[in-house]
């Protein structure tokens, strides 16, 4: 048994990413309101669709993600202190990492066989705005991505490695967390009816 989880653990490790990269661009670290400053994309012809407006206080009593919100590249702000309305994965990712380049275009194919039934929304972290912007063209990811360029959810998480991918429910209680990076758009469905109760 040991054996095992320190084989298990060894392998989460080999397979995330946790090099310290070096940020350029405007980062924008996250708050704890709902005013996030202004995220400065001028110059940049983002492929990235805006952050969804989400009306709705996080479920209360529930266990979520920390209450920072963050511009996002291509417009809107993500408030993770809000619910998202509908089944969310929300990926912490950064050009940077590469595993994390090899699962985003499997997050992007999901999230178009997922449609409106479950959403994929980026952080974008510990990354600059140039390198974060052309992977995501070079990878034709368009799902939002909230810009964290100094890494705060990171750091309120207490990670230091990516990728990481956190499951809510539509009231944005944290209902699964996924270390390290997936290997197929069918294992992304397949934790989406486990955890959300979608099947797709």
């Amino acid at each position: 048994m040991r054996r095992s989880l320190l084989g298990l653990m060894a392998l989460v490790l080999l397979s995330a990413c946790t090099a310290e990269p070096t940020n350029s661009g405007t980062a924008n670290s996250g708050t704890t309101n709902s005013e996030a400053p202004s995220l400065d994309v001028e110059g940049y012809d983002t492929v990235l669709e805006p952050c969804p407006e989400q009306p709705e206080q996080a479920a209360a009593g529930a266990q979520t993600l920390p209450p920072l919100s963050f511009d996002c590249v291509g417009g809107g702000v993500l408030d993770l202190a809000r619910a998202p309305g509908v089944p969310t994965l929300v990926n912490l990712w950064g050009s940077w990492c590469p595993p994390c380049r090899a699962e985003l275009p499997l997050l992007q194919e999901f999230a178009d066989v997922a449609g409106d039934r479950v959403r994929v929304v980026g952080v974008i972290s510990k990354d600059g705005v140039p390198q974060a912007d052309s992977f995501a063209d070079d990878a034709e990811v368009t799902f939002p991505g909230a810009f964290d360029g100094e890494g705060a959810l990171m750091a309120e998480l207490g990670i230091n490695a990516l990728p990481f991918t956190y499951f809510l429910d539509a009231d944005g209680a944290l209902v699964h967390t996924e270390v390290g990076d997936v290997a197929s758009v069918d294992e992304l469905r397949a934790l989406a009816a486990e955890h959300l109760g979608v099947q797709l």
